[in-house]
């Protein structure tokens, strides 16, 4: 088995796939306290401690609430610029020591900036829901993360309803515009087999750009689970970018790495550049007025202002744009969208992909077209036919310590095994079925012993062979992902929410609108509608299909259902989401680590490839022993 030691996600130059391991949180409850990680300066604890009883508004009075405390004890308001402000711009990569496991009796809300924290947080502090929390995240993160998520975006939401216990998956992905074929990424004209590819690329043209959902996912949630009103969880929003804020790190680093790109779109220049063309930097303050605008016109109108009207026409004409606004005149292929695809956008309840690990825990996850949660279930049931106490890492309070090297095997081979099946079969189930019996087959417990039967604890198996579920007509895809952006949120009456929400890779396709980019999106689609062989691949591009994710928002209960919460998860990280999630339960249940810990756990794992990934970032901790 060929271990290859990494850089930490979030070390790169670009702020897309590879940050996940300072980028990610975890959530859990215990005993009636809730904990939460804090990887990196944004992913700072906000709590407080509310009151409240019976169906009434529970209002927190508490003035601290929704502050840190400064080194000498003083309440600090995020934002505000002061000492021990925790929105200060970080840096743009490095790994962070020394944190621990933050602590809530009440609610709390967590998200990779200090200043969607404080929004959610403040939603909290008056009384609002996890839900209500989430649509004001958003409204932030789009604003000082663009480079992660966008008004419009893409994104998966796991909520559970404290009142009935109950556990329903919301999908806001997006979908192919309706002229879409299997060729819309890979030809001009879709029809002429000679016809070149999209200019200046796939991603960089307006083939990339996929019908947003974000926006009408949390207007579903929230017209089913909000408690304030939706015109108010914009207001911490259109404030930022009115007044201004300072340029986080991973945003300054965004901007210049993607500059050559940035270039051909003039609102992005604009938003992002001085008048001198140079690019804004960490710790520039900025404002954003288009994009207080169109949160104004949510605020006002609803999810709808996005998908009729002035902001649907803009969006429409600017992934039609076929010129770059550069002095090049760049050339650029256009969008197929149409206001129509807009406007017939729907959000979609799923049911939760679900299942039970080693009989004392409930892990509830994300339904395709993510693969996410089937691989996250799928690796749980292989892994509980293996103790992993054993080899649990040593020295834990130590950043969560190094795992043993039976431990990383036998979770990375777990991996492979799920990553193949996949990378054949997993798609966006209203267009292309799951095999045999579906759900059912690729979780049954009998199936899942047979997988784990063919793992050797001496040996790699290198590169694992999708299931046999008979004659199932359909190729392997290898698509790669990047992107996104992670956050939690327990509110005071016991509701969750684990979101991860995407623009794909960093900055999305560089098309600007009305203050917010537009996504690369159906890029997560194969690229060609068959594999080398010649088969039909589950996740082609199709009119008003919707590709193919590894976002797996997870919430985890203890027993045999939903009730008991205990810790609410996920990740960025493209294509590497499942291995960063698998990593964080693994270690917070079989391990028994606290969040902090769990999080900072040296990140380990396996795509279905030879190569087994350690990180290499803390350069404090000892993991020669897992590298050859």
């Amino acid at each position: 088995e060929q271990i290859t030691q990494t850089r930490a996600p979030g070390q790169g130059a670009r702020d897309d796939a590879q940050t996940a391991l300072i980028h990610q949180e975890e959530w859990t409850m215990h005993k009636k306290t809730l904990w939460v990680m804090a990887a990196l300066p944004a992913a700072v604890f906000l709590a407080s401690c509310g009151g409240g009883d019976g169906d009434r508004l529970i209002v927190d009075s508490d003035p601290n609430s929704c502050t840190v405390r400064s080194s000498g004890g003083a309440a600090v308001v995020v934002g505000s610029g002061v000492s021990g402000d925790p929105a200060a711009p970080e840096k743009a990569s490095g790994y962070r020591l020394g944190l621990t496991a933050k602590h809530s009796s009440k609610y709390m809300a967590v998200a990779n900036t200090p200043l969607a924290t404080k929004a959610g947080c403040d939603v909290l502090k008056a009384g609002g829901s996890a839900v209500d929390a989430a649509i004001a995240m958003q409204a932030v993160l789009g604003l000082v993360e663009p480079q992660s998520s966008t008004l419009a975006g893409s994104a998966f939401m796991m909520y559970y309803d404290a009142n009935t216990k109950k556990v329903v998956a919301y999908d806001g992905r997006e979908t192919a515009p309706a002229a879409a074929n299997g060729y819309y990424l890979v030809r001009q004209d879709q029809g002429d087999a000679s016809s070149p590819a999209p200019v200046p690329s796939a991603r960089r043209s307006g083939r990339s750009i996929g019908v947003p959902g974000v926006m009408r996912m949390l207007d579903m949630a929230h017209k089913e689970h909000g408690v304030l009103a939706w015109s108010g969880l914009f207001d911490y929003g259109i404030k930022l970018s009115t007044n201004g804020f300072q340029i986080p790190g991973r945003l300054g680093d965004a901007i210049a790495s993607n500059a050559s790109n940035l270039a051909l779109d003039a609102n992005a220049m604009a938003t992002y550049f001085n008048a001198d063309g140079s690019p804004r930097k960490t710790g520039d303050t900025m404002t954003n007025l288009p994009y207080a605008k169109t949160l104004k016109a949510l605020a006002s109108q609803g999810a709808d202002a996005l998908y009729t009207g002035d902001i649907a026409k803009a969006i429409v004409a600017k992934a039609a744009q076929s010129v770059g606004d550069d002095a090049a005149k760049t050339p650029i292929t256009p969008s197929l969208m149409t206001l129509t695809d807009l406007a017939a956008y729907r959000a979609k309840k799923r049911d939760p992909v679900c299942t039970t690990y080693r009989d004392a825990y409930h892990v509830c996850t994300m339904a395709p077209p993510s693969s996410g949660g089937i691989a996250i279930a799928q690796s749980l049931g292989i892994l509980g036919q293996f103790n992993l106490a054993p080899y649990a890492p040593t020295n834990p309070s130590n950043e969560g310590g190094v795992p043993g090297v039976m431990g990383v095997h036998l979770v990375s081979e777990a991996e492979r095994l799920a990553y193949a099946d996949r990378d054949k079969y997993v798609a966006d189930t209203d267009f292309v079925p799951l095999p045999a019996q579906g759900l059912a087959s690729l979780l049954s417990p009998d199936y899942l012993k047979q997988r784990a039967r063919l793992i050797n604890p001496d040996k790699s198996m290198g590169t694992a062979t999708a299931g046999d579920f008979g004659t199932v007509p359909v190729g392997v895809d290898k698509t790669v992902e990047h992107g996104t952006t992670h956050f939690s949120v327990v509110d005071a009456y016991g509701n969750v929410v684990s979101m991860t929400t995407t623009v794909e890779s960093s900055m999305g396709s560089f098309h600007m609108v009305e203050g917010f980019l537009l996504t690369n999106q159906l890029t997560d689609f194969s690229a060609t509608p068959v594999d080398a062989a010649g088969l039909p691949v589950a996740n082609r591009v199709a009119p008003g299909k919707r590709p193919r994710s590894t976002m797996a928002p997870t919430l985890v209960f203890k027993g045999s259902a939903p009730g008991d919460f205990l810790m609410a998860t996920g990740s960025p990280g493209g294509g590497a989401i499942i291995q960063y999630v698998l990593k964080t339960v693994v270690g917070a249940l079989d391990w028994r680590l606290d969040a902090q810990q769990a999080t900072s756990l040296v990140n380990f794992g396996a795509s279905n490839s030879a190569n087994t990934g350690v990180d290499g970032s803390n350069t404090t901790l000892d993991a020669a022993g897992l590298v050859n």
